[in-house]
């Protein structure tokens, strides 16, 4: 039976990290990953100026329809081929990963709990409870060191698109999570939490 745990939270929170803690613990022969990132619609049709233009943090940006039935078919027990999305290009790459439906799946995304029917797919959700100024500190970081950006050119997007969908689109929906963890929370200790209620059928239910 495979089980799916949803780690959302906003740009910054850390959902990597926690991810990262499940996996070492876990083994790659029981957990399989499936990122929400990789499912942005492909921008192929517009021009690379218009590409700069789309938010792509609001909701209509991903095609949540292929990833809820991706997801579904994951606990189905079926493997699945998920899209490969070039950030560079905001277009949808012809390749494919293949994603195992192994006992857990970590699906992993910004914006998990906003649609419903992706939500309600999941055994066990956590969101991630991180300040804004701590997320925004952590992107600057990750965007200079992964992809070659600017500061101000990170804060500027922050401040226009990220931050004002976080608050429409994130927080707003946290209520739909079976757990909520702190800046503070270790996540050592939350990731064998979160495992042994995965593996609990009656912590589930709950």
């Amino acid at each position: 039976m495979t089980r799916t745990c949803g780690i959302c939270g906003g740009s910054g929170a850390g959902k990597t990290t926690l991810t990262r803690h499940l996996l070492e613990r876990l083994g790659p022969d029981q957990v399989s990953v499936l990122a929400f990132d990789a499912y942005y619609r492909d921008q192929g049709h517009l021009s690379p100026a218009d590409r700069s233009l789309v938010n792509y943090d609001h909701p209509d940006s991903l095609d949540h329809e292929r990833f809820a039935a991706d997801v579904e078919a994951l606990r189905a027990g079926e493997r699945i081929a998920a899209p490969v999305y070039d950030f560079a290009t905001h277009t949808r790459t012809a390749e494919v990963t293949i994603v195992e439906p192994r006992s857990i799946v970590i699906i992993e995304g910004i914006l998990l709990l906003s649609f419903e029917e992706i939500a309600d797919r999941l055994d066990l959700a956590v969101y991630l409870d991180v300040p804004e100024d701590v997320r925004l500190e952590r992107r600057i970081k990750r965007d200079i060191a992964e992809r070659g950006r600017e500061p101000d050119d990170v804060r500027r997007q922050f401040a226009e698109t990220v931050a004002p969908m976080h608050d429409r689109f994130v927080e707003p929906f946290r209520h739909r999570a079976h757990r909520t963890v702190a800046l503070h929370e270790d996540y050592g200790p939350v990731a064998d939490e979160l495992i042994e209620r995965l593996f609990d059928p009656s912590a589930l239910a709950s």
